[in-house]
């Protein structure tokens, strides 16, 4: 794998890895797609150490950190957890405390850890 040792490494190889991006799927050879599989993964671990994303702090951070991960809108997060739209922007903006309801729709249908969700509420 390669590694990335420098910041102008990690740009250049951003670069890099846009300008093959930008050819699509069908204009790219095998030798240019294993290259941007190389690229993508060391940028990973570049950013993993210089760039890593802050760990939630709260409960609402946490469902809204998984709510992107899920790629979901808010009505979308809403509808999976059985919550009304109203109620869970009320939860997640903290005009509303999270209730065991909300928190075991958490739990069963996003798989937060229980524990984690104790531990912040």
């Amino acid at each position: 794998m390669e590694t990335l040792q420098s910041e102008k490494q990690y740009e250049d190889a951003l670069e890099e890895l846009n300008s093959l991006m930008k050819k699509g799927d069908e204009h790219i050879s095998d030798e240019e797609a294993d290259r941007v599989e190389v690229l993508a993964l060391a940028i990973q671990a570049y950013e993993k150490i210089h760039y890593p994303f802050p760990m939630p702090k709260s409960i609402p951070e946490l469902v809204e950190s998984k709510r992107f991960e899920l790629n979901l809108t808010q009505a979308g997060l809403a509808d999976l957890l059985g919550l009304g739209k109203e109620r869970l922007s009320q939860i997640l903006n903290g005009r509303r405390e999270p209730d065991v309801t909300f928190l075991k729709a958490v739990y069963h249908k996003l798989g937060i850890d229980p524990g984690v969700l104790l531990d912040n509420a």
